[in-house]
């Protein structure tokens, strides 16, 4: 937080109630929560707390891939709208700079046909998404100016709120079809469709500057039998996957992406 503060960056605090397919983690002190009031009171205070120290923090998500979980867990819907709410309520009146949303993920969405989730979890200020190109095994079956034509979704189904494209990317791994060109077609694209439709954007991130080894990815996934990642080629291709989007290589190496990000960076009426 102190280096982003001296550099004069605001930050998106993604809070993590909710992960994934996973409720939580919390910290050992919490014991074992639920979508309580007592939940409710422990994490107004610990935002609180944050956003009281830090003024950087414009943007806070509290669950992140909330389509996912709320897919296996659809009875909770109501009593994490209640939570929510509650949340929202008593940090929007201290803070009402600060805008607050539920993150869900696109390509899930769209691979899963599950166009009424958002709806029913768009609460708050903002709609977030992530963007992996893929499809169910994290396999990128599709060019990118085929899967592009998804990104206006994620203004469909916000339905008249904001969207944040929090994460999105394009791997140039070869074993998931990736290449540098259709990594560099992706962005143009993506940063096509963004200034077309920038009064509906509150901001959007590229999802890694920097490859990484692909192990380092694997050994980060989910390997539980009952995850999405309990299967070995869904694993491998969604290492690939992550590791394989940044814009510089593992040699350091800049991509043409790289040089793409720069212009579309330097063209913006913002920059």
């Amino acid at each position: 937080m102190g280096l982003n503060r001296e550099q004069q960056l605001n930050v998106t605090l993604y809070f993590s109630v909710i992960n994934n397919r996973v409720f939580g983690p919390f910290p050992d002190w919490m014991d074992k929560p639920q979508l309580d009031q007592k939940l409710e009171n422990e994490t107004v205070a610990t935002l609180d707390a944050i956003l009281s120290r830090y003024y950087i923090v414009d943007y806070v998500i509290i669950g992140g891939n909330v389509d996912i979980y709320f897919r296996d867990h659809p009875d909770e819907i109501s009593k994490y709208t209640d939570f929510f709410n509650g949340v929202y309520g008593k940090l929007k009146e201290k803070y009402p700079n600060v805008k607050f949303g539920n993150w869900f993920s696109l390509n899930d969405i769209v691979n899963h046909y599950d166009n009424d989730i958002v709806s029913k979890l768009n609460q708050g200020d903002f709609v977030a998404y992530s963007y992996a190109p893929v499809d169910l095994v994290y396999y990128q079956n599709n060019g990118p100016d085929e899967e592009v034509k998804n990104l206006q979704k994620m203004i469909d189904l916000a339905k008249g709120k904001k969207i944040a494209l929090i994460e999105v990317g394009w791997s140039t791994d070869k074993s998931v079809n990736g290449t540098i060109e259709d990594q560099m077609k992706f962005m143009k694209n993506v940063f096509d469709f963004y200034k077309k439709n920038q009064s509906q954007f509150e901001f959007l991130t590229w999802y890694r500057q920097y490859d990484r080894p692909v192990d380092t990815c694997y050994g980060s996934l989910n390997k539980e039998s009952g995850s999405m990642f309990g299967n070995e080629i869904v694993l491998n291709n969604t290492a690939s996957y992550l590791c394989g989007t940044g814009l510089i290589d593992v040699d350091k190496n800049p991509k043409p992406a790289w040089d793409e990000l720069k212009r579309q960076i330097e063209s913006s009426p913002n920059s």
